[in-house]
């Protein structure tokens, strides 16, 4: 990939999966301002890039605001004179089943991830088409988004919005030239290094960079950061120009692409339906096959 001359923003990007892409992204050649909310991360994120070559600039500022969005595209417009990519990487947690979870904890994620990948989206967006020349959004997704999750009512929310935004932000900025798709990680993180079934095993890959076993990476696709950063730089390249509206997973040692919703089985009954119609057709027609819920558990052990 050839990214020579673009420049990127990356936010979330202080460790993890954000600085896996900002690294990628630099050593492509685009030039890339490195976001998160705590300073000293970002600062040691940008100057990791340098080191390696790249050219990076941080920025601190907790995504959400439309104000912290203008201020995040105005940096990388004022230094390096312009804006082709955008990737939305920024996220928190605050797991709790539905019962327990609080306002602030569901508006927390929702305001982060969300508000957060739309705010940012739409100053990029309003940069490029005022350029002229077209760009790229690639917003983060995740498996909790695409399938529901325990335990994840805000977070999961947040990622089918994202997924949604994508779809949808694909047809409005066609005709601009800005493709929009979503990126669904499966990676080693702070949230699924500690499922059992994979924690020794990604303790032994950073610990002593011992080789992660091939149920993980082909099986249950999972694997480090790095492994899912070329996907984002080939999105974000020419290469990828007519690739937009997707959600494309990745992870190890495996590529996938996302369907979209869809309807799996129809049934039609003149005059419509009433209550004791669907109760009377439900098992032999459109719930024959009910569609699987949840994050399917690892292979390896129980999730």
């Amino acid at each position: 990939m050839e990214l020579s001359g673009k420049v990127a923003l990356v936010t979330g990007a202080g460790r993890g999966l954000g600085l896996a892409y900002a690294r990628d992204l630099a050593r492509a050649g685009a030039a890339v301002v490195v976001n998160d909310t705590e300073e000293a991360a970002a600062e040691e994120s940008a100057e990791r890039i340098t080191t390696d070559g790249g050219s990076a600039i941080a920025e601190a500022a907790a995504v959400g605001s439309s104000e912290v969005a203008r201020r995040l595209v105005d940096r990388a417009v004022n230094r390096f004179g312009k804006l082709d990519i955008l990737v939305t990487n920024a996220g928190i947690l605050r797991d709790r089943v539905l019962w327990k979870m609080t306002d602030e904890e569901f508006d927390a994620v929702i305001d982060v991830h969300l508000r957060g990948t739309f705010t940012c989206a739409r100053a990029a967006v309003t940069h490029m088409r005022e350029r002229g020349e077209g760009g790229r959004l690639v917003m983060i997704g995740s498996p909790a988004g695409q399938r529901g999750n325990f335990g994840q009512t805000n977070y999961s929310a947040a990622k089918a919005g994202i997924a949604a935004m994508a779809r949808t932000w694909s047809m409005e900025c066609a005709k601009a030239g800005i493709t929009v798709n979503a990126v669904i990680p499966v990676a080693a993180t702070a949230m699924t290094a500690t499922v059992p079934a994979f924690a020794p095993h990604v303790e032994a890959a950073r610990e002593h960079g011992a080789p992660l076993p091939d149920w993980m990476r082909k099986t249950e696709g999972f694997g480090m950061p790095a492994d899912a950063a070329g996907l984002v730089t080939f999105l974000a390249s020419d290469s990828a120009a007519e690739v937009t509206g997707q959600c494309i997973g990745v992870g190890g040692d495996r590529l996938s692409l996302w369907s979209h919703p869809k309807e799996t089985a129809v049934a039609y009954r003149d005059g419509g339906w009433s209550a004791d119609d669907v109760a009377a057709a439900w098992a032999s027609t459109v719930g024959r096959a009910p569609e699987s819920v949840g994050v399917p558990a690892p292979e390896g052990g129980t999730r």
